[in-house]
């Protein structure tokens, strides 16, 4: 008899054991795999991070066993879901540069628009997370059975839930385990403290700081200083037609003089005549189209907002001043035009609020489309340009904002043929060579374009630039910027987010253009070469520029081409935070303030 009640105590026992660590347990390995999907390994990570991330994770699992009343089910749903978290951020991280961060659930239709062209082929982790899974499932099935949890149970995982919560919704106390964020390097965080945690721990960044200072009498005291900037003026043209192209990942990594390439991608628009060639600052990389026509339209600067954040979803919710609303009191038809989907970055519904009088996806072209990898080329997008010129209302000046999307990623296409290679190691770099053959068709497009224009008799000006480099193998990155990132100093770094820009126009331009600037600077350029003056905010912007000619969400840099990241103290920090204090105003500010007393 007693030997039979120690066996059933025996039971009992590892019953209990089993109960515990089905309650306790789950949430951490639910986490390493998820973190070993993401392609981070538990030495990379200290036991505070895991607490963290198992806390969070926990707050699913305990929902999960309190809705199923089921152990076995709720473990292997958990592994499942905490496995699709994993792979999302790695696929995302491979082809955008970033993880899933907080403002990507806003962009889920954009993301879906060009998912059909990117390789989703599983890593080994993942094959291997998968069998991982399965044999867990079919083990904890045979010790466990259905695991079928009595009431009190359930109403403790309640408990238990609601306890994890906490630091969900209050993700600073993340930091109290470790967990770091960092703006700079979002996918190395992710590894170090853990994808989910980190995630919770950026949204902290989706309100916007406001100034320390921003009343209308610090603002005028601000704009009176720049009413006395002298801004240079074309005087040969009266409201020429403005044609703004953002081409989709263009970039000149010729530059940085490490590649040798089989054919120069950029020989033709370089060597373009009565033309201005430089180079600007974005503050995106390998992806983030949208935050980059924001800084060029706007004038403002991703800078002063959260890491990551979306623009047009964000804060364009009302009417906004930009290049096109100022065009459109000129006099000019403001038209917005992309080859790809029309609710894009909820383009629709910001490109109104920005001043465009219409907006054209690629449902609405009115020439043939021909294709470059699965997106319109950049061929038929410049000839719907021609199109749209050529319907214009006569003598009414014209500004057609146009995005491309021929370059876009990913660059995995099978048996698309690379044209233009690196003559040193052909095939080493396929995406790269991809794209780098994409980019040449740009240059051969553009050709076409000028040509047309040069033609016209009415006076027309194009200017078209890169919203981000590509996001292609880091060898090929690290080859062409002649320095690995760990390697680089602030000004290196700053090369990442360096794109091309072009002005081009059909009558002579009188004015020297810049070498260097960035793409909240340059539609002030653009105003100039067209003989348009432009507003307060852009007076405040030119003078801006003369000390500090490339300010971008990354870094800024003077006249001397020092670069500074603005985590630093210097003396330019005042003339940024007068850039900061003036853009809240603009974007955020109610009826008392300044710019809206000003209208």
């Amino acid at each position: 008899m007693n030997q039979w009640l120690r066996r059933l105590d025996l039971r009992r026992n590892r019953a209990l054991l089993l109960q515990a660590a089905l309650l306790l347990v789950p949430p951490v390995t639910a986490f390493y795999l998820m973190q070993f999907i993401l392609g981070a390994y538990p030495w990379q990570m200290t036991l505070g991070v895991v607490a963290a991330n198992a806390i969070c994770i926990g707050a699913v699992y305990y929902l999960l066993c309190a809705l199923t009343g089921r152990w076995v089910i709720s473990c292997v749903l958990l592994h499942i879901i905490s496995g699709i978290w994993g792979a999302a951020n790695y696929f995302v991280s491979v082809y955008r540069g970033t993880p899933v961060l907080p403002w990507d659930l806003t962009a889920l239709g954009t993301a879906s628009a060009v998912s059909s062209s990117y390789d989703f082929t599983p890593t080994w982790q993942m094959a291997l997370a998968i069998v991982c899974v399965v044999l867990a499932c079919v083990l904890l099935w045979r010790k466990a059975g259905s695991g079928r949890l009595p009431l009190i149970s359930r109403l403790a995982c309640v408990v238990g839930c609601l306890l994890c919560l906490i630091p969900i919704l209050q993700p600073t106390r993340l930091g109290w385990f470790g967990v770091k964020t960092d703006v700079w390097d979002q996918t190395g965080a992710y590894r170090t403290s853990g994808s989910l945690a980190t995630f919770l721990r950026n949204t902290e960044f989706m309100e916007v700081e406001e100034p320390a200072d921003a009343s209308p009498e610090r603002l005028g005291q601000i704009m009176e200083q720049a009413e006395q900037t002298d801004i240079p003026l074309q005087t040969s043209v009266d409201h020429p037609n403005i044609i703004a192209i953002m081409n989709e990942s263009w970039a000149d990594f010729e530059e940085f003089g490490n590649l040798e390439l089989t054919e120069s991608v950029t020989d033709y628009i370089s060597s373009l005549d009565n033309a201005v060639w430089g180079h600007a600052y974005a503050s995106v990389f390998g992806a983030g189209t949208s935050a980059s026509e924001f800084e060029f339209l706007t004038g403002n600067s991703m800078a002063f907002l959260p890491s990551g954040s979306i623009p047009y979803q964000q804060y364009i919710l009302k009417d906004t001043s930009s290049l096109a609303s100022l065009l459109r009191e000129e006099g000019y038809e403001t038209r917005a035009f992309h080859p790809g989907e029309r609710t894009s970055w909820q383009r629709n519904q910001a490109y109104p609020l920005l001043g465009f009088d219409s907006f054209k996806c690629g449902e609405d072209m009115d020439v043939p489309q021909t294709m470059e990898h699965g997106y319109v080329s950049d061929q038929s997008d410049f000839e719907q340009i021609i199109w749209e010129f050529e319907h214009k209302e006569e003598g009414q000046p014209l500004f057609l904002f146009n995005v491309t999307i021929q370059n876009h990623g990913s660059y995995t296409v099978k048996d698309y043929p690379a044209q233009v290679q690196l003559a040193d190691e052909p095939g080493k770099y396929p995406m790269a060579e991809q794209y780098l053959t994409l980019a040449n068709k740009t240059d051969e497009a553009f050709q076409t374009l000028v040509d047309y224009f040069s033609q016209c008799d009415e006076p027309t000006i194009i200017v078209m630039f890169g919203d981000h480099q590509p996001s292609v193998e880091q060898g090929f990155l690290d080859k062409a910027y002649g320095v690995t990132q760990d390697e680089m100093t602030m000004e290196q770094y700053m090369d990442k987010f360096r794109v091309p820009f072009v002005i081009w126009a059909n009558y002579p331009l009188e004015l020297e253009g810049p070498q260097e600037t960035s793409l909240n600077f340059l539609a002030q350029y653009v105003l100039a070469y067209s003989g348009i003056p432009t507003d307060s905010y852009g007076r405040f912007l030119w003078s801006l520029q003369d000390i500090l000619p490339a300010l971008t969400f990354v870094g800024y840099k003077d006249t001397l081409g020092a670069a500074y990241s603005h985590l630093e103290t210097n003396g330019y920090t005042s003339l940024i935070e007068d850039y900061q204090a003036l853009q809240y105003d603009r974007l955020f500010g109610g009826e008392d303030s300044y710019f809206h007393a000003q209208t």
